[in-house]
């Protein structure tokens, strides 16, 4: 499995309409809007190294009202998340 962290800038007012379309694409799990340099933030999983160079260059750089991408491939996970989700599961705060 190969997790990328797709920086996503976009044309002005774009914002939603690109995580819009860019949370439809396969391999695309989650999209967040942020602060900074960067207006979108895309997590995308997939197989292998070839579906990656599908996706990002051939479909999110693709997306109407995208500027530019930066991408960065993770090499190991650290994450307490799943577990978290487990613990808290049926709690409500």
């Amino acid at each position: 499995m190969v997790t990328a962290i797709v920086l996503i800038t976009t044309e002005n007012e774009r914002v939603g309409e690109v995580a819009e379309a860019v949370i439809e694409i396969e391999g695309v799990t989650e999209a967040y809007s942020v602060t900074g340099p960067h207006d979108l933030v895309a997590m995308v999983r997939l197989k292998d190294f070839e579906s990656l160079a599908d996706v990002v260059p051939g479909r999110i750089a693709q997306v109407p009202g995208v500027a530019r991408t930066e991408t960065m491939v993770a090499f190991r996970t650290y994450s307490n998340y799943d577990l978290d989700r487990a613990w808290s599961m049926g709690f409500e705060e």
